[in-house]
């Protein structure tokens, strides 16, 4: 019974990881299959939930979530925002669910379903005419923000691969200049910033010299590129831009927020609410649903407690992937460290942690490694023991 549980909740999370990329009703169906499974397999075994390290400050952290949404200027608004906090159940899920073989299918899986919904932005693109700011491609999710950093997280897990993977490289290889060029159309600067941050980190752990490409290939596929993707490269980079402004004033605006209520921030889901209290004369929109950067919604909306906590669970996330790149499988270690850092770089102008789409995939992500080094120290136990 309990195998045949684990074999169920499995398949399901290896549906989830890919439909998710296309459908977060059947992704967040096929979890809720998965979920059930693993809770139903431990009750059967009578065996302990268990997981990596980095799970427990964000246990701290939903729990410092809970506690801002109770004092929240609308509990019952932000107590139901607190329904997403669910979703970190996907890492001991995933840990216990997934081993050395499952991880590596679980990449596979990821990779070519990002593949197909990268075509279908590019369709998007060419012939349906969302090339454009007011209509960009969006794959068939609901926003192109979440389809870019999608895109972005596979983007690392892919390019991973095929510096450190020792199978299906090739594969890899192939599908990423459709992943590239699909979040280029998008249009979203802040996953091309995560991109390339991710790949400047897994080039350099390759060997630093080859970060000498990174530029090499920019220069090439901006010189390629149309007037509408290489005016909004040089975006980035002129404080006239409205977005730009806008993102800056939302800056002031959270500390403002964060000095009136540092303990336990606004309330999830707040931000929106009370924005006309807080807004900055310079600011462009008259409202705002976040403040496009992590770290400063997290304090804001949360409460600077809560930042500690979530800081902390990235330090020791990044420092037992750092011991897993040296110790066990390379490539899935190094995909995790790509969304790791990917998402720290887009986060400075996109709440995309608060995205439950890209959540999902990047708590998948991030456990893989731990879940493989797992199954591979149990077998050798068990090796032993027998």
């Amino acid at each position: 019974m309990a195998q045949r549980l684990e074999l169920i909740g499995t398949l399901a999370l290896l549906g989830a990881a890919g439909a998710i990329q296309f459908s977060i009703a059947a992704g967040q169906a096929l979890i809720a299959v998965a979920v059930v499974c693993w809770a139903a397999m431990l009750l059967a075994l009578r065996e302990p939930p268990s997981a990596p390290r980095f799970f427990w400050p964000l246990v701290v952290y939903a729990g410092l979530t809970i506690l801002s949404a109770v004092f929240s200027p609308q509990p019952r608004t932000s107590i139901i925002d607190c329904k997403q906090l669910v979703l970190f159940l996907l890492v001991p899920v995933t840990y216990r669910l997934v081993d050395q073989s499952r991880a590596q299918t679980m990449v596979t899986v990821i990779v070519s379903f990002a593949a197909a919904s990268a075509v279908y932005g590019i369709f998007q693109y060419a012939i349906l005419h969302y090339d454009n700011l007011g209509q960009r491609p969006q794959g068939s999710l609901g926003h192109y923000m979440t389809y870019s950093g999608l895109l972005m997280l596979v983007i690392g897990a892919a390019l991973a691969r095929v510096l450190f993977g020792r199978r299906e490289r090739m594969w890899a290889a192939m599908v990423m200049p459709a992943l590239v060029v699909a979040v280029a159309l998008t249009l979203t600067r802040n996953a091309w910033v995560g991109a390339c941050a991710a790949a400047a980190m897994l080039l350099s752990l390759k060997d630093l010299r080859l970060l000498a490409v990174l530029p090499v290939v920019a220069a090439i596929f901006l010189a390629i590129a149309g007037t509408t993707i290489t005016s909004r490269f040089t975006s980035m980079f002129s404080l006239t831009d409205p977005t730009n402004r806008d993102r800056v004033a939302m800056l002031r605006e959270g500390r403002s927020m964060i000095r009136t209520h540092p303990l336990l921030g606004v309330g999830p889901n707040m931000v929106e609410v009370v924005y006309a209290d807080y807004r900055d004369p310079d600011a462009v929109q008259k409202v705002n649903p976040h403040l496009h950067n992590v770290p400063v919604q997290i304090a804001a909306e949360r409460g600077v407690p809560a930042l500690i906590v979530w800081l902390t669970f990235i330090v020791v996330l990044v420092v037992d992937l750092a011991r897993s790149f040296q110790a066990s499988d390379r490539f899935l270690a190094a995909a995790a460290l790509a969304g790791v850092v990917s998402m720290l770089a887009a986060g400075m102008f996109e709440y995309n942690f608060g995205d439950s789409e890209f959540l999902i995939l990047f708590l998948v992500l991030i456990t893989l490694p731990f879940a493989a080094a797992r199954s591979t120290t149990r077998n050798l136990q068990s090796t032993i023991h027998n």
